[in-house]
């Protein structure tokens, strides 16, 4: 079980998709890791030995990932909200960000619907 940045990797999976896991790290960059560690991509997490780990957990080292970058995100976000900008406004209230309509969609972001009793007469 190979343990990179706090997390276990999946030992079944392709050394890119492997890393995909850690928060802060997509495909394209999975892929420059380990370009740059002279890893084969085809290769499997299980099949890694002690050096591509270490060369890998190196490469790491110079990224933001987890953790850190998580916090960042949270503060970013905060930072919105404290100023009272747009997006933190947004942000406040649980609504989407980028402009798009809410009448109809956006139920990611509002949740489940909340019926509203209509006054008879």
């Amino acid at each position: 079980m190979a343990r990179i940045a706090g997390i276990d990797l999946p030992k079944n999976k392709r050394g890119v998709v492997g890393l995909t896991y850690i928060y802060g790290i997509g495909r394209s960059r999975a892929q420059k890791i380990l370009r740059d560690s002279g890893i084969d991509e085809s290769i499997k997490v299980q099949d890694w030995n002690d050096n591509q780990l270490s060369a890998i957990r190196n490469s790491i080292n110079d990224i933001k990932v987890e953790g850190s970058l998580r916090s960042e995100v949270q503060t970013n976000i905060k930072r919105l909200m404290d100023i009272g900008c747009q997006r933190g406004i947004r942000h406040r209230t649980g609504l989407p960000l980028r402009g798009q309509r809410t009448k109809n969609n956006s139920r990611t972001r509002k949740g489940r619907r909340k019926t509203v009793a209509n006054k008879k007469k």
